[in-house]
């Protein structure tokens, strides 16, 4: 039986914090950025958490 392999694209985008829970950076930071206020731009910069109801199909993609 050949080895599991994870999702190497997940593998980057998600790493687990010391509790167990799963950090993902913000989307809509990359462009278009003029129109969004400071605020906005400065909250985008800082990670966030996976939803309850999506941590188990992102814990199994970035198992091996």
């Amino acid at each position: 039986m050949p080895k599991m392999k994870s999702n190497r694209a997940s593998s980057k985008r998600f790493r687990t914090t010391g509790s167990g829970k799963i950090r993902r950076n913000k989307a809509y930071a990359s462009h278009i950025l003029t129109k969004k206020s400071q605020k906005r731009k400065r909250n985008l910069r800082k990670a966030g958490l996976v939803a309850a109801s999506d941590e188990k199909r992102v814990r199994h993609m970035i198992s091996k």
